[in-house]
């Protein structure tokens, strides 16, 4: 098998320039997996942040723009933050690249604004991403998706929409646009009642297609986890939600109208509260563990780990057999806490599935079963040196 074998999507180079502790460096890769090894501190998450960013949205760690800019008191007027790629696809090969506005970041009202390029050409939004990129993550910090807040688990299920569907993020920032706007509009003494119908309106029109969105990749994700990997455990999934339940037993329709009726109803409540009281905003992913017959939350540590990448891997498999593509996966960490077993597992999925998956860790010996199957990385003070 060559180099490139079957891979779907992959990178073959990636420049960073001063982003995180990166003044400048470029990695140049084939399509088998890369394994980023080195101490904590060195780089390594700092790399997959990039990448994440890639694709829509505000990437891995979520950082303010601002937060991404490389500062050093020994650089005067440090370049503004900037992410470039090559990009090889099942159409052929294309650039993208990404950074900070530079025009924006002296602007006196402090709002920040991110710049998209598609093969050389600045793009209207950071859907031109999506459309050739498709990005899943598993970070330390996302070990207690299950014990927190609904939010992160909603997080993490419309990126796994994303790969399927690239307009859900546009939908996803429409109706959180409109929500935002209704917001201050019930804090004032004399609301526009037009004004809020109109925003009411376009958020139930959002709301249902967002919703019919999550159900079907929950569905679908449900049925590829129901067959499991090797020794990870099979994953039951499903949405806990109002507008989910209503689509249940109601045409796309009748629940746009429920929703809408609901939010006007619902305003003298929702201006005491400060947010709206129904929606897809405050839907959750239910994800049970088959085996044991437990709720994700009530499991240990390492089990909600492990479920956790069961999901990912039934999402890439799903993906890539539907789609014919394929996710980047960014796994930062993600061998220090799984036997050997899970691990030998973990990587042969990787390889049956043809993923350039990106990997760190801060002992190489945890990655040795991958030998010369996957690229390997040094990586020291934001030093790049391949191994192989």
């Amino acid at each position: 098998m060559t180099a490139e074998r079957h891979a779907l999507l992959w990178l073959r180079r990636l420049t960073v320039t001063a982003f995180r502790c990166y003044r400048s460096a470029t990695l140049e890769t084939d399509a088998r997996p890369v394994v980023l090894t080195g101490p904590n501190g060195a780089g390594k998450t700092n790399l997959l942040e990039a990448i994440s960013l890639l694709a829509p949205g505000r990437g891995l760690r979520r950082a303010r723009l601002g937060e991404i800019q490389r500062h050093s008191p020994q650089e005067n007027a440090p370049t503004s933050w900037a992410v470039a790629a090559e990009v090889v696809t099942r159409d052929g090969p294309r650039t993208l690249g990404t950074g900070a506005d530079p025009a924006a970041a002296g602007n006196d009202n402090g709002r920040e604004r991110r710049l998209v390029k598609v093969d050389g050409d600045f793009a209207r939004s950071q859907q031109a991403l999506g459309e050739i990129v498709n990005a899943v993550w598993l970070t330390p910090q996302m070990d207690g998706l299950f014990r927190e807040g609904a939010s992160a688990r909603r997080r993490f299920l419309d990126r796994l929409v994303y790969a399927f569907d690239t307009a859900h993020a546009g939908r996803v920032a429409a109706y959180e646009n409109a929500m935002r706007q209704r917001g201050r509009l019930l804090k004032g003494r004399t609301p526009d009642s037009a004004w809020l119908a109109a925003l009411e309106e376009t958020m139930a029109g959002r709301a249902v297609a967002i919703a019919a969105a999550r159900r079907e990749m929950t569905a679908r994700l449900a049925d590829a986890c129901s067959v499991g990997v090797g020794p990870f455990p099979r994953a039951g999934l499903g949405l806990v939600g109002d507008v989910e339940s209503w689509l249940g037993e109601m045409s796309a329709l009748d629940a746009e109208d429920r929703l809408r009726d609901a939010l006007a109803e619902s305003r003298a409540h929702d201006a005491e509260s400060g947010r709206a009281s129904q929606g897809p905003h405050r839907s959750d992913l239910a994800v049970r563990h088959l085996e044991k017959d437990q709720p994700a939350e009530l499991c240990s540590t390492g089990e909600q780990k492990a479920l956790l990448i069961s999901v990912v891997l039934a999402h890439a498999r799903l993906l890539t057999l539907d789609r014919a593509t394929a996710p980047l996966l960014l796994l930062d960490e993600i061998a220090a806490h799984l036997d050997e077993e899970r691990r030998r597992a973990l990587f042969a999925e990787i390889l049956e599935l043809g993923l350039q998956a990106w990997m760190t860790g801060t002992d190489a010996e945890l990655f040795r079963g991958l030998d010369d199957e996957a690229q390997h990385v040094a990586v020291d003070d934001a030093v790049l040196r391949r191994v192989n």
